[in-house]
């Protein structure tokens, strides 16, 4: 199928179709919205999906992780949950556009309510980049799509960790990539929840620099012990990648 075309079929104004290097798999994003970070792509690489597995997307966005983990991964099915219709939309023509309709479903709704929308104790994973900010805390991006992708403003860390509590089969794991700077919050939330942290990952823009992203595993009524896992660094220069990221990346 001639890529002209499909970008008249699948493209609305401001709209751009990205090559994510995986499969040949592409995502629609628009640029004065939001598009996806790096911190998606991490936590598609930190995530440990069994195979066959039923997973959980909680504020998918455009769809990126599980787009992304469908290539990486044998997962048996992805479901995958947003409350802004926009980004709904644009997570549903990606996957056509990558025929993944059989293997990816995005549900418009609030993470607040995800236990209600799918039932209690029904997934074997759940993947989430939630947003970081606090609602009063740091500034608010005057667009509201991005202010609601980065700030707590329609759902908050409790809502995330609460909902991944019901929503996980026992001894099963949620994977999360949040901000080191709510590290304290981040475990409170999960120990009462019975969440239990089990795998952390540091992430630091350069290897003499403190760590602005966090990479977390919990189980669901897991036993205490947790693991460090090597920290990612990013650039070894800058404007230059590490051959650590590169690696991740896939290139």
């Amino acid at each position: 199928m001639n890529e002209k075309i499909d970008k008249i079929n699948y493209l609305r104004p401001g709209e751009r179709l990205d090559d994510l290097q995986r499969n040949g798999y592409k995502i629609i994003q628009n640029p004065e919205k939001f598009c996806f970070g790096m911190d998606a792509v991490l936590l598609s690489h930190f995530a440990e999906i069994k195979k066959g597995s039923h997973v959980l997307d909680l504020g998918t966005g455009t769809g990126i992780l599980p787009i992304l983990l469908s290539a990486k991964t044998e997962a048996g099915f992805f479901e995958a949950l947003e409350i802004q219709e926009e980004s709904c939309d644009m997570a549903k023509r990606s996957i056509a556009y990558n025929n993944l309709q059989e293997k990816i479903h995005i549900t418009a709704g609030n993470i607040a309510e995800a236990s209600s929308i799918y039932g209690k104790h029904s997934f074997d994973a759940i993947v989430t980049n939630p947003p970081y900010m606090i609602d009063k805390h740091g500034l608010k991006n005057p667009a509201l799509p991005k202010a609601i992708a980065r700030h707590e403003i329609l759902c908050t860390l409790e809502d995330v960790v609460r909902e991944s509590a019901n929503i996980l089969k026992p001894k099963k794991s949620l994977f999360m990539v949040h901000r080191p700077f709510r590290l304290a919050e981040i475990f409170k939330q999960m120990m009462k929840y019975r969440l239990e942290p089990k795998r952390m990952r540091f992430v630091h823009p350069y290897i003499d620099k403190e760590p602005n992203m966090v990479l977390i595993e919990a189980v669901l009524d897991g036993n205490p012990m947790i693991k460090i896992e090597p920290p990612i660094i990013v650039y070894k220069n800058p404007n230059e990648y590490t051959d650590q990221l590169l690696d991740i990346y896939g290139f």
